[in-house]
C-alpha cells in the first residue's frame, strides 16, 4: 500500500500540473491532496454542479479546496438537456462524462495544464462504469488506478492523512437512482434528493432511495436495519416520502450495495 502510493506521489510529480476532476469524494479528495502536496501551486480543481448532484457535497467540495489554497472552479453541466441522458439508457453515464470531461479538457488547454485526472481507482473496473469509457475516449488519466491503488487502500491513507472523507460513505449522482430505461426529470431528481436528505438527518450515512416510480425502495447497511424500523423513525419516513409523492415505501432487505441499478444488466 505505501509503495503505490509513494509511485503515486512519483506519478504526480512527472505530470508536473495537473487539473482535478473533483467531486469532493473519498477519492478524489485524497488524489486532490496528494497532488497539493506533490506539485503545490501546480494543482486546480474543478467541480461539476447540477440538479444530479446534492448541493451538500457542491458545498463540501469548495470548502475543501479553500481550506487547502489549491485553485477552485465550479462548473454548470447540463446533462438534463441531452435527450440521450435523459432516457437513462444503461450508457447514461457515458453521455454525462463526455460532457463533464469535456469541459475539463477545454479549461486544462486554456490553463496550459497538460494532464486532466480523475479520481477513479482500481476497484472501480470491477463494476459497470461507461463514464470510464469517456475518459479513455478523451485521455483523462486516472492515477489511482494506474498505480493500482485498491478503495480500502486509500481509506486507510487517507486515514493515516487525517482527511476527513477516510470513512466517507460512497457517493453517486442522483440519476443513479433510477431504472435504466425510466426517463430522469427534475422533479424525480428533486424527489430523491428530499428523501434522501431527510434519511440523512435521521443519522443515517450510507442509504439510497431507489425511484421506481410511485416506489421508493430504500436501501440502508443491514447493520442499520433495527434502527430504521424504530417505530418514531419508521412512521416520520412513511409520512415524509408520502408527502414528496412515494405510495408505496420499501426496505431492500438485501440492503445497500453499490450499483445495485446494474444488477438487471449481468448476463447481458
Amino acid at each position: 500500500m505505501i509503495r503505490k502510493y509513494e509511485k503515486l506521489k512519483a506519478l504526480l510529480k512527472e505530470m508536473g500540473s495537473v487539473l482535478v476532476a473533483f467531486s469532493g469524494g473519498t477519492d478524489s479528495t485524497f488524489l486532490l491532496k496528494t497532488a497539493k502536496d506533490v506539485l503545490g501551486k501546480n494543482v486546480f480543481a474543478v467541480t461539476a454542479s447540477s440538479i444530479i448532484f446534492p448541493e451538500m457535497e457542491i458545498k463540501n467540495a469548495s470548502q475543501i479546496a479553500k481550506r487547502w489554497k489549491v485553485r477552485h472552479k465550479i462548473i454548470m453541466t447540463n446533462e438534463m438537456e441531452n435527450p440521450d441522458f435523459k432516457s437513462n439508457p444503461p450508457q447514461r453515464c457515458y453521455f454525462c462524462k463526455k460532457e463533464f470531461f469535456s469541459i475539463l479538457k477545454k479549461i486544462a488547454q486554456e490553463e496550459k495544464i497538460p494532464y486532466v485526472l480523475d479520481g477513479a481507482n482500481f476497484d472501480d473496473a470491477k463494476d459497470f462504469r461507461p463514464g470510464i469509457k469517456a475518459a479513455n475516449e478523451l485521455g483523462i488519466r486516472s492515477p489511482l488506478k494506474e498505480v493500482g491503488l485498491k478503495k480500502h487502500e486509500i481509506r486507510e491513507i487517507s486515514r493515516k492523512l487525517t482527511l476527513s472523507t477516510w470513512n466517507k460513505p460512497s457517493m453517486a449522482c442522483l440519476a443513479s437512482r433510477f431504472p435504466y430505461g425510466m426517463p430522469i426529470d427534475s422533479q424525480s431528481l428533486s424527489q430523491v434528493a428530499q428523501a434522501e436528505e431527510y434519511l440523512h438527518s435521521l443519522g443515517f450515512s450510507q442509504i439510497r432511495v431507489r425511484h421506481h416510480g410511485n416506489i421508493a425502495r430504500i436501501e440502508v447497511v443491514p447493520e442499520d436495519f433495527h434502527c430504521i424500523l424504530d417505530e418514531k423513525k419508521r412512521k416520520g419516513i412513511i409520512e415524509r416520502l408520502k408527502r414528496l409523492g412515494y405510495v408505496y415505501i420499501t426496505l431492500d432487505l438485501l440492503g445497500y450495495r453499490t450499483g445495485s441499478m446494474n444488477e438487471p444488466l449481468k448476463g447481458q
